[in-house]
């Protein structure tokens, strides 16, 4: 399982750090990824991590402001978000994949229940 936590509200320009939990089978064999879904949006990319956490990728929107990062010793995968804007408003979700195209929705395995992230203006 994955358990997501850190959200709440932010004004923008402030930050925020996300973290996930996982247990059970999801270990360091999985490559974890950050995904974010707007209301009225579908769900998008926003952050993906090696294996290792040697390679870290990211979406052109959050580029330069979020930092993933992973411990695979507490098997956590993070997510700090830095000079936050309005849009960045969403339901932030974690997720693994045994596979390696980080950037499909479809190729993770297992998500977590989502964490709300508010930027108000």
């Amino acid at each position: 399982q994955l358990q997501a936590s850190g959200g709440g509200l932010v004004q923008a320009g402030g930050s925020l750090s996300l973290s996930c939990a996982a247990s059970g089978r999801i270990d360091s064999g999985y490559v974890m990824g950050w995904f974010r879904q707007a209301t009225g949006k579908e769900r998008e990319f926003a952050a993906a991590i090696s294996r290792t956490g040697h390679f870290t990728y990211y979406a052109d929107s959050v580029k330069g402001r979020f930092t993933i990062s992973r411990d695979n010793f507490k098997n956590t995968v993070y997510l700090q978000m830095n000079n936050l804007k309005p849009e960045d408003t969403a339901v932030y979700y974690c997720a693994a994949s045994r596979g390696d195209n980080y950037r499909r929705e479809s190729n993770y395995n297992y998500w977590g229940q989502g964490t709300l992230v508010t930027v108000s203006s």
